[in-house]
C-alpha cells in the first residue's frame, strides 16, 4: 500500500509520536509497503493556524499519491490532514496519543485539572482560543475515517466529550517490548524523566520526593529528559521508575521498565491501570503523602523484592509488525 504519515516531530526529535512513527515507518516499508513520512519543519516557528495552512498544502501535494493517510495527534496534523484526505476522498485514520487541549489548558492556567475531570468541569473556563481549538478537534475527530486510540479509558472520555460514534473507535494497544536483561542498582535512584509540562505534576513529585528523604536521604530523583538510548541504559540499571501525572494514557517510560523487571509507581489516572494492576503500584496523583509514602515502602527490602515479582509477571508483549499489521487490516475495511 502507499501510505502517509503525518507528525508533529521525527527523529531525531526526543518523544514517544517521534519513536512509534519511526518504527512504523520502517516496519512497512521492510513488507515492500511504500511510505512517505509528513512533519513539521518550518510550522513549529509559525503561529497557529499558519502553521496548520502550510502543513495542509503540503498534505495536498502528496496526497494524490497514496491510499491512506495515518496522522499521529488529534489537532497540529491531525486537523488540516483530515481536511486535505476529506478534499480529496482519501482514507485518513487519527491515533490520538494525548489531548493537546488539556495539556494546553493547564500550562495556561496553572489549574491542575485531572484529565477525566477536564472536559465536564472547566468547559466554560475555556479562553476563545481554547474554544476554537476544540470545536476544530471536534470536527476533524468526526470527520476522520477512523479514531485510533491505545485504551478505552482515553476513548470513554474523548467518546463523550467530542459525540463521538462508536462505529469510527478503535483500539491500537502500545508497543509492548519483549523482556531485557537489567543490572541490579548500586543507588535508589528513582527515574522520573519527564517533559517539563506542569500536567506531569513534577512540583507534586519533587515536594513528595523531599519529603521521603528526610527519612531516607540515600534517595535520589532522576528527572533528566534523554534521548531513548540514554534513557534506556539508565532505566536498565535504576532502582524502580515513578510518574504521578495528572492523566497519562498509555506511558512509555513505564512500559520500558517493566520490560527489565523494575519496580514501577504509577498515576492511577492512566488508561493502563487495568492493564497493569498487578504489576505496578498506583497511587493518587493529588495525595503527594501517599506517593511519600509508595516511595519510602519501596526501600523497604522485602517490599521491593515484591515489587519487583511484580514487574518479572508482566509479560505481555505487543511489537510492532502486531501494531503496523492491526493498521493495514483497519485501513482495509474502512
Amino acid at each position: 500500500m502507499k501510505i502517509l504519515l503525518t507528525t508533529g516531530i521525527y527523529p531525531p526529535a526526543i518523544g514517544g509520536p517521534a519513536l512509534y512513527v519511526k518504527n512504523l515507518e520502517e516496519v512497512w516499508r521492510k513488507e515492500g509497503h511504500k511510505v512517505r513520512v509528513l512533519y513539521y519543519e518550518l510550522e513549529k516557528k509559525l503561529p497557529t493556524g499558519i502553521r496548520h495552512l502550510l502543513f495542509f498544502f503540503r498534505t495536498i501535494l502528496v496526497l494524490p499519491r497514496v491510499d491512506f493517510v495515518l496522522a499521529l495527534d488529534t489537532f497540529s496534523v491531525g486537523l488540516p490532514a483530515t481536511l486535505a484526505a476529506r478534499l480529496f476522498g482519501k482514507k485518513i485514520m487519527i491515533r490520538t496519543g494525548g489531548d493537546f487541549l488539556w495539556e494546553g489548558y493547564i500550562e495556561r492556567t496553572n489549574d491542575l485539572v485531572l484529565l477525566k475531570d477536564f472536559y465536564g468541569t472547566r468547559r466554560d473556563r475555556f479562553s476563545l482560543k481554547e474554544k476554537i481549538i476544540f470545536k476544530l478537534t471536534k470536527w476533524t475527530l468526526q470527520n476522520t475515517s477512523a479514531v485510533v486510540f491505545s485504551t478505552s479509558w482515553q476513548r470513554g472520555i474523548f467518546k463523550e466529550a467530542y459525540e463521538l460514534s462508536d462505529a469510527r473507535l478503535f483500539i491500537i494497544e502500545n508497543y509492548y517490548g519483549p523482556k531485557v536483561a537489567g543490572m541490579l542498582p548500586t543507588r535508589k535512584n528513582f527515574i522520573a524523566a519527564t517533559r517539563s509540562l506542569k500536567w506531569k505534576n513534577v512540583a507534586l513529585l519533587e515536594k513528595a520526593f523531599e519529603k521521603a528523604k528526610e527519612t531516607n536521604p540515600e534517595l535520589i530523583l532522576d528527572l533528566e529528559e534523554k534521548c531513548h538510548e540514554d534513557f534506556m541504559q539508565e532505566i536498565k540499571s535504576a532502582y524502580a521508575v515513578i510518574l504521578v501525572s495528572l492523566g497519562d494514557i498509555s506511558p512509555n517510560m513505564v512500559l520500558e521498565a517493566l520490560r527489565f523487571n523494575k519496580p514501577v509507581i504509577l498515576t492511577k489516572e492512566t488508561g493502563l491501570f487495568e492493564k497493569l494492576k498487578d504489576a505496578v503500584t498506583f497511587v493518587d496523583p493529588e495525595d503527594s503523602a501517599a506517593i511519600t509514602e509508595a516511595i519510602l515502602s519501596l526501600c523497604d527490602k522485602e517490599t521491593y523484592e515484591e515489587a519487583v515479582r511484580k514487574a518479572e509477571s508482566f509479560w505481555f508483549v505487543h511489537d510492532w509488525k502486531e501494531i503496523s499489521e492491526e493498521y493495514i487490516a483497519l485501513a482495509n475495511t474502512l
